[in-house]
């Protein structure tokens, strides 16, 4: 990861180019979750998601905390949720003029 702002950014939308992940920082907007937890919410193996979240935690934008044999995860960085807010926003407003567009072809 560069420490010039531009690398920088690119550095974290690389990170955020996968929907994995992406659905990984929703969960934890619940706050701190298991590993196993995680992996029940999005119906996907616990293995997968481990690998995204090391990919997360080397980017500091989460973090872990081990109790027995469990490994608990949370965001280290909340600013990443006005990144994935704005990029909805940035969406939902791509389906408005998509359906805009739509309903004038009508």
């Amino acid at each position: 990861m560069s420490f010039q702002p531009s690398y920088f950014k690119a550095d974290l939308f690389k990170i955020l180019s996968n929907p994995v992940r992406i659905e990984i920082l929703d969960t934890l907007r619940q706050g701190e979750i298991s590993v196993n937890d995680i992996a029940g919410w999005l119906e996907i193996e616990a293995s997968s998601v481990s690998q995204q979240l090391a990919i997360l935690r080397r980017y500091h934008l989460v973090k872990s905390r081990r109790q027995g044999n469990y490994i608990f995860y949370s965001i280290n960085e909340l600013a990443i949720f006005k990144v994935l807010d704005s990029a909805k926003e940035v969406f939902n407003n791509h389906l408005v003029q998509v359906k805009n567009a739509l309903q004038k072809l009508e």
